[in-house]
Protein backbone atom coordinates (compact mmCIF):
# COMPACT_ATOMS: atom_id res chain seq x y z
CA UNK A 1 0.00 0.00 0.00
CA UNK A 2 1.28 3.41 -0.69
CA UNK A 3 -0.09 6.50 0.40
CA UNK A 4 -0.22 9.28 -2.03
CA UNK A 5 -2.31 12.07 -0.24
CA UNK A 6 -3.67 13.19 3.24
CA UNK A 7 -5.50 16.28 3.99
CA UNK A 8 -7.49 15.93 6.88
CA UNK A 9 -8.66 18.41 9.70
CA UNK A 10 -9.41 17.06 12.87
CA UNK A 11 -9.61 13.73 11.60
CA UNK A 12 -12.18 14.57 8.25
CA UNK A 13 -11.00 15.17 5.15
CA UNK A 14 -9.12 12.89 2.15
CA UNK A 15 -6.50 10.12 1.92
CA UNK A 16 -5.43 8.94 -1.74
CA UNK A 17 -4.03 5.30 -1.62
CA UNK A 18 -2.38 2.99 -4.10
CA UNK A 19 -3.18 -0.47 -3.56
CA UNK A 20 -0.55 -3.08 -4.89
CA UNK A 21 -1.76 -6.09 -4.04
CA UNK A 22 -4.43 -8.25 -3.21
CA UNK A 23 -3.86 -7.64 0.53
CA UNK A 24 -4.18 -4.05 0.11
CA UNK A 25 -7.90 -4.65 -1.41
CA UNK A 26 -8.65 -6.78 1.81
CA UNK A 27 -7.31 -3.71 3.71
CA UNK A 28 -9.20 -1.26 1.70
CA UNK A 29 -12.25 -4.05 2.80
CA UNK A 30 -12.13 -2.40 5.78
CA UNK A 31 -11.60 0.95 5.51
CA UNK A 32 -14.07 2.20 2.99
CA UNK A 33 -17.85 2.54 4.97
CA UNK A 34 -21.55 2.83 4.12
CA UNK A 35 -22.09 6.76 3.70
CA UNK A 36 -18.19 7.21 2.66
CA UNK A 37 -17.01 9.22 -0.53
CA UNK A 38 -14.91 7.16 -2.63
CA UNK A 39 -13.57 8.40 -6.02
CA UNK A 40 -11.57 5.87 -8.56
CA UNK A 41 -10.99 5.60 -12.22
CA UNK A 42 -13.79 3.69 -13.36
CA UNK A 43 -15.26 3.08 -16.75
CA UNK A 44 -19.07 3.86 -17.56
CA UNK A 45 -21.11 3.87 -21.34
CA UNK A 46 -21.18 7.41 -22.79
CA UNK A 47 -24.04 8.42 -25.21
CA UNK A 48 -22.82 9.70 -28.58
CA UNK A 49 -25.11 11.61 -31.61
CA UNK A 50 -24.54 8.08 -33.65
CA UNK A 51 -25.62 6.55 -30.41
CA UNK A 52 -29.18 7.39 -30.15
CA UNK A 53 -29.56 5.29 -33.39
CA UNK A 54 -27.52 2.20 -32.33
CA UNK A 55 -27.87 2.37 -28.22
CA UNK A 56 -26.37 -0.90 -28.00
CA UNK A 57 -23.33 0.76 -29.62
CA UNK A 58 -22.34 3.05 -26.44
CA UNK A 59 -18.95 3.70 -26.10
CA UNK A 60 -17.55 2.69 -22.47
CA UNK A 61 -15.03 5.83 -21.73
CA UNK A 62 -12.41 6.30 -18.22
CA UNK A 63 -13.78 8.69 -16.45
CA UNK A 64 -13.23 9.22 -12.40
CA UNK A 65 -16.31 9.59 -10.46
CA UNK A 66 -17.13 9.85 -6.57
CA UNK A 67 -19.47 7.31 -5.48
CA UNK A 68 -21.63 7.88 -2.09
CA UNK A 69 -21.12 4.19 -0.85
CA UNK A 70 -24.32 1.95 -0.28
CA UNK A 71 -22.33 -1.41 -0.21
CA UNK A 72 -18.70 -3.10 -0.26
CA UNK A 73 -17.80 -6.25 -1.50
CA UNK A 74 -14.27 -8.04 -1.74
CA UNK A 75 -13.65 -10.44 -4.35
CA UNK A 76 -10.35 -12.09 -3.56
CA UNK A 77 -10.32 -14.66 -6.44
CA UNK A 78 -11.36 -11.97 -8.83
CA UNK A 79 -8.36 -9.32 -7.24
CA UNK A 80 -10.95 -6.39 -7.24
CA UNK A 81 -12.91 -4.86 -4.74
CA UNK A 82 -16.44 -3.83 -5.83
CA UNK A 83 -17.47 -0.53 -4.50
CA UNK A 84 -21.31 0.34 -5.47
CA UNK A 85 -23.62 3.19 -4.75
CA UNK A 86 -25.06 6.85 -6.23
CA UNK A 87 -22.49 8.62 -8.00
CA UNK A 88 -22.51 12.32 -6.59
CA UNK A 89 -19.49 13.56 -8.42
CA UNK A 90 -18.82 13.32 -12.42
CA UNK A 91 -21.07 12.13 -15.14
CA UNK A 92 -24.46 11.28 -14.50
CA UNK A 93 -25.24 12.09 -10.68
CA UNK A 94 -27.37 10.36 -8.79
CA UNK A 95 -27.36 7.16 -10.84
CA UNK A 96 -26.10 3.96 -9.57
CA UNK A 97 -22.74 2.83 -10.17
CA UNK A 98 -20.23 0.15 -9.04
CA UNK A 99 -15.76 1.32 -8.73
CA UNK A 100 -14.01 -2.11 -9.34
CA UNK A 101 -11.00 -1.54 -7.54
CA UNK A 102 -7.64 -3.37 -8.55
CA UNK A 103 -4.00 -3.45 -7.59
CA UNK A 104 -1.80 -0.19 -8.80
CA UNK A 105 -5.56 1.95 -9.09
CA UNK A 106 -5.15 4.61 -6.81
CA UNK A 107 -8.87 5.28 -5.06
CA UNK A 108 -9.02 8.59 -2.57
CA UNK A 109 -11.31 8.01 0.43
CA UNK A 110 -13.19 11.44 2.05
CA UNK A 111 -14.78 10.70 5.54
CA UNK A 112 -14.59 11.15 9.09
CA UNK A 113 -11.17 9.34 10.16
CA UNK A 114 -10.97 6.96 13.32
CA UNK A 115 -7.78 6.43 14.57
CA UNK A 116 -7.58 2.61 14.38
CA UNK A 117 -8.64 3.32 10.00
CA UNK A 118 -5.63 5.31 10.15
CA UNK A 119 -3.50 2.98 12.14
CA UNK A 120 -4.69 0.22 9.46
CA UNK A 121 -3.32 2.57 6.77
CA UNK A 122 -0.07 2.64 8.12
CA UNK A 123 0.45 -1.10 9.36
CA UNK A 124 -0.54 -1.61 5.40
CA UNK A 125 2.17 0.46 4.15
CA UNK A 126 4.94 -1.49 6.74
CA UNK A 127 3.13 -4.62 5.54
CA UNK A 128 4.07 -3.97 1.83
CA UNK A 129 7.55 -3.40 2.59
CA UNK A 130 8.28 -6.96 4.31
CA UNK A 131 9.22 -10.07 2.51
CA UNK A 132 6.97 -12.40 1.48
CA UNK A 133 6.86 -15.48 2.78
CA UNK A 134 5.77 -19.11 1.24
CA UNK A 135 5.22 -21.83 3.74
CA UNK A 136 5.20 -25.39 2.81
CA UNK A 137 4.28 -28.47 4.54
CA UNK A 138 5.40 -31.62 3.94
CA UNK A 139 5.66 -35.39 4.49
CA UNK A 140 6.29 -38.56 2.62
CA UNK A 141 4.62 -38.23 -0.68
CA UNK A 142 2.59 -35.33 0.45
CA UNK A 143 3.37 -31.89 0.01
CA UNK A 144 1.07 -28.42 0.39
CA UNK A 145 1.46 -24.97 0.13
CA UNK A 146 0.61 -21.68 1.54
CA UNK A 147 1.07 -17.81 0.61
CA UNK A 148 1.48 -15.70 4.12
CA UNK A 149 -0.99 -13.24 3.19
CA UNK A 150 -2.09 -10.11 5.17
CA UNK A 151 -5.47 -11.42 6.56
CA UNK A 152 -3.92 -15.63 6.72
CA UNK A 153 -2.25 -18.07 5.17
CA UNK A 154 -4.15 -18.86 1.77
CA UNK A 155 -2.96 -22.52 0.14
CA UNK A 156 -1.98 -22.03 -3.20
CA UNK A 157 -0.62 -25.57 -3.95
CA UNK A 158 -1.38 -29.77 -3.41
CA UNK A 159 1.42 -32.08 -4.15
CA UNK A 160 0.67 -35.65 -3.70
CA UNK A 161 3.02 -38.61 -5.16
CA UNK A 162 2.61 -42.15 -4.81
CA UNK A 163 -0.97 -41.91 -3.54
CA UNK A 164 0.18 -40.97 -0.71
CA UNK A 165 3.39 -42.87 0.03
CA UNK A 166 6.74 -41.98 -1.30
CA UNK A 167 9.37 -44.38 -2.63
CA UNK A 168 12.76 -43.79 -2.24
CA UNK A 169 13.92 -43.90 -5.99
CA UNK A 170 10.64 -41.47 -6.68
CA UNK A 171 11.75 -39.18 -4.40
CA UNK A 172 13.76 -36.50 -6.39
CA UNK A 173 10.35 -36.49 -8.76
CA UNK A 174 8.63 -35.31 -5.84
CA UNK A 175 11.16 -32.94 -4.30
CA UNK A 176 11.24 -31.70 -7.90
CA UNK A 177 7.52 -30.74 -8.24
CA UNK A 178 7.65 -29.70 -5.04
CA UNK A 179 10.52 -27.29 -5.41
CA UNK A 180 9.54 -25.70 -8.68
CA UNK A 181 5.61 -24.90 -7.21
CA UNK A 182 7.50 -23.31 -4.21
CA UNK A 183 9.51 -20.76 -6.31
CA UNK A 184 6.87 -20.35 -8.13
CA UNK A 185 5.04 -18.23 -5.47
CA UNK A 186 7.32 -15.61 -5.64
CA UNK A 187 8.23 -15.53 -1.91
CA UNK A 188 11.77 -14.55 -0.73
CA UNK A 189 11.88 -16.31 2.63
CA UNK A 190 10.06 -19.97 3.53
CA UNK A 191 8.68 -21.88 6.54
CA UNK A 192 9.32 -25.65 5.98
CA UNK A 193 7.49 -27.57 8.33
CA UNK A 194 6.23 -30.93 8.94
CA UNK A 195 6.78 -34.22 10.75
CA UNK A 196 9.71 -36.70 10.51
CA UNK A 197 12.66 -35.97 8.86
CA UNK A 198 11.16 -35.79 5.18
CA UNK A 199 11.37 -31.10 5.47
CA UNK A 200 15.02 -31.60 5.84
CA UNK A 201 15.89 -34.25 3.06
CA UNK A 202 13.76 -31.48 0.87
CA UNK A 203 16.16 -28.79 2.21
CA UNK A 204 18.74 -31.03 0.81
CA UNK A 205 17.19 -31.86 -2.13
CA UNK A 206 16.35 -27.71 -2.94
CA UNK A 207 20.27 -26.60 -1.89
CA UNK A 208 21.82 -28.47 -4.41
CA UNK A 209 19.24 -26.23 -6.84
CA UNK A 210 20.01 -22.94 -5.04
CA UNK A 211 23.09 -22.66 -2.98
CA UNK A 212 21.29 -20.11 -0.42
CA UNK A 213 18.08 -22.04 -0.20
CA UNK A 214 18.55 -23.06 3.20
CA UNK A 215 19.76 -19.58 4.67
CA UNK A 216 15.93 -18.30 3.49
CA UNK A 217 14.07 -21.24 5.29
CA UNK A 218 12.95 -21.52 9.21
CA UNK A 219 12.61 -25.28 9.85
CA UNK A 220 9.57 -26.15 12.39
CA UNK A 221 8.39 -29.35 13.57
CA UNK A 222 5.06 -30.17 13.11
CA UNK A 223 2.65 -32.98 13.66
CA UNK A 224 0.29 -32.37 10.46
CA UNK A 225 0.65 -30.58 7.39
CA UNK A 226 -1.88 -28.78 5.24
CA UNK A 227 -4.25 -25.97 6.95
CA UNK A 228 -3.57 -27.40 10.12
CA UNK A 229 0.19 -27.70 9.85
CA UNK A 230 0.15 -23.67 8.53
CA UNK A 231 -1.53 -23.26 11.61
CA UNK A 232 0.65 -24.91 14.00
CA UNK A 233 3.71 -23.74 12.35
CA UNK A 234 1.98 -20.22 13.36
CA UNK A 235 1.86 -20.87 16.35
CA UNK A 236 5.41 -22.17 17.20
CA UNK A 237 6.59 -19.07 16.22
CA UNK A 238 8.34 -20.30 12.62
CA UNK A 239 6.79 -16.95 11.24
CA UNK A 240 7.64 -14.76 14.09
CA UNK A 241 11.37 -15.63 13.92
CA UNK A 242 11.34 -14.27 10.33
CA UNK A 243 8.94 -11.34 11.05
CA UNK A 244 9.29 -10.33 14.91
CA UNK A 245 5.91 -8.37 15.01
CA UNK A 246 3.46 -10.63 12.49
CA UNK A 247 -0.07 -9.45 13.54
CA UNK A 248 -1.44 -12.85 12.58
CA UNK A 249 1.02 -14.97 14.79
CA UNK A 250 -0.28 -12.40 17.89
CA UNK A 251 -3.98 -13.43 16.33
CA UNK A 252 -2.85 -16.91 16.70
CA UNK A 253 -1.54 -17.01 19.87
CA UNK A 254 -3.96 -14.95 21.37
CA UNK A 255 -6.66 -17.05 20.45
CA UNK A 256 -5.35 -20.05 22.07
CA UNK A 257 -4.70 -18.15 25.10
CA UNK A 258 -8.37 -17.00 25.09
CA UNK A 259 -9.45 -20.95 24.53
CA UNK A 260 -7.03 -21.53 27.23
CA UNK A 261 -9.10 -19.15 29.24
CA UNK A 262 -12.50 -20.29 28.30
CA UNK A 263 -11.51 -23.89 29.31
CA UNK A 264 -10.67 -23.29 32.89
CA UNK A 265 -13.34 -20.52 33.09
CA UNK A 266 -10.66 -18.28 34.04
CA UNK A 267 -9.83 -14.46 33.35
CA UNK A 268 -11.95 -14.01 30.49
CA UNK A 269 -14.98 -12.87 29.05
CA UNK A 270 -17.11 -13.16 25.25
CA UNK A 271 -19.89 -12.17 23.86
CA UNK A 272 -20.76 -8.51 23.80
CA UNK A 273 -22.99 -8.58 26.62
CA UNK A 274 -20.52 -9.78 28.78
CA UNK A 275 -17.33 -7.65 27.27
CA UNK A 276 -19.37 -4.75 28.04
CA UNK A 277 -19.59 -5.87 31.59
CA UNK A 278 -15.85 -6.65 32.12
CA UNK A 279 -15.30 -3.16 30.22
CA UNK A 280 -17.41 -1.39 32.88
CA UNK A 281 -15.12 -3.01 35.67
CA UNK A 282 -12.14 -1.55 33.84
CA UNK A 283 -11.10 -5.65 33.55
CA UNK A 284 -10.13 -5.53 30.21
CA UNK A 285 -6.71 -6.27 29.11
CA UNK A 286 -6.65 -7.44 25.97
CA UNK A 287 -10.09 -7.01 23.91
CA UNK A 288 -10.36 -8.86 20.92
CA UNK A 289 -12.76 -8.05 18.13
CA UNK A 290 -13.43 -9.62 14.45
CA UNK A 291 -13.14 -7.41 11.58
CA UNK A 292 -16.60 -8.17 10.26
CA UNK A 293 -18.21 -7.20 14.02
CA UNK A 294 -16.16 -3.59 13.92
CA UNK A 295 -17.77 -3.00 10.57
CA UNK A 296 -21.40 -4.39 11.36
CA UNK A 297 -21.38 -2.31 14.70
CA UNK A 298 -20.38 0.70 12.81
CA UNK A 299 -22.96 0.13 10.18
CA UNK A 300 -26.06 -0.18 12.63
CA UNK A 301 -24.24 2.73 13.80
CA UNK A 302 -23.98 1.58 17.85
CA UNK A 303 -21.76 2.33 20.64
CA UNK A 304 -19.11 0.05 19.12
CA UNK A 305 -15.94 2.87 19.04
CA UNK A 306 -16.90 3.71 22.21
CA UNK A 307 -16.22 0.49 23.47
CA UNK A 308 -12.93 0.48 22.02
CA UNK A 309 -12.05 4.32 23.16
CA UNK A 310 -13.13 3.01 26.76
CA UNK A 311 -10.68 -0.10 26.80
CA UNK A 312 -7.88 2.33 25.35
CA UNK A 313 -7.81 4.64 27.52
CA UNK A 314 -8.21 1.90 30.44
CA UNK A 315 -4.45 1.15 29.36
CA UNK A 316 -5.91 -1.99 27.45
CA UNK A 317 -5.28 -3.45 24.38
CA UNK A 318 -7.54 -3.32 21.33
CA UNK A 319 -6.71 -6.24 18.26
CA UNK A 320 -8.54 -6.38 15.40
CA UNK A 321 -9.17 -10.29 13.92
CA UNK A 322 -8.82 -11.09 10.57
CA UNK A 323 -12.06 -12.93 9.53
CA UNK A 324 -10.32 -14.30 6.18
CA UNK A 325 -8.35 -16.78 8.96
CA UNK A 326 -8.99 -19.35 11.34
CA UNK A 327 -8.51 -17.67 14.73
CA UNK A 328 -10.79 -15.04 13.67
CA UNK A 329 -13.57 -17.65 12.58
CA UNK A 330 -12.93 -19.14 15.73
CA UNK A 331 -13.61 -15.38 17.43
CA UNK A 332 -16.95 -15.47 15.43
CA UNK A 333 -17.98 -18.21 16.51
CA UNK A 334 -17.63 -16.88 19.96
CA UNK A 335 -19.71 -13.51 19.32
CA UNK A 336 -16.85 -11.68 17.47
CA UNK A 337 -15.79 -10.31 20.63
CA UNK A 338 -13.84 -11.21 23.52
CA UNK A 339 -11.51 -10.23 26.06
CA UNK A 340 -8.78 -11.27 28.12
CA UNK A 341 -9.04 -9.56 31.49
CA UNK A 342 -6.73 -8.38 34.70
CA UNK A 343 -8.98 -10.45 36.60
CA UNK A 344 -12.30 -12.87 36.48
CA UNK A 345 -15.25 -11.01 36.61
CA UNK A 346 -16.86 -13.20 39.95
CA UNK A 347 -13.87 -11.56 42.31
CA UNK A 348 -15.42 -7.89 41.50
CA UNK A 349 -18.94 -9.28 42.23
Amino acid sequence: MRLLKKALVKGEGEVKLLPESIDDLWHLKHLIEKGDLVYALTFRKVESATDKLRPEQKERRPMRLGVRVETVDFHRFANRLRVSGAIESGQDVGAHHTLNIEPLRDVSIVKRWRTDQLERINKAIEESNRPEIAILTIESGEAHIGVLRQYGVEEVSSITQGGGKLEESSQPTFFADVYDQLIHTGAREYVIAGPGFIKDDFIKFASQRDKEFADRCVVENTTSIGVSGFQEALRRGAVDRLIKDAHLVKETRLIEALMKEIAIDGKVAYGMAEVKKAEAWGAIDTLLIADETLREGREKDTDIDALLTKVSNAQGHVVVFSTEFEPGKRLEKLGGIAALLRFRLETAA
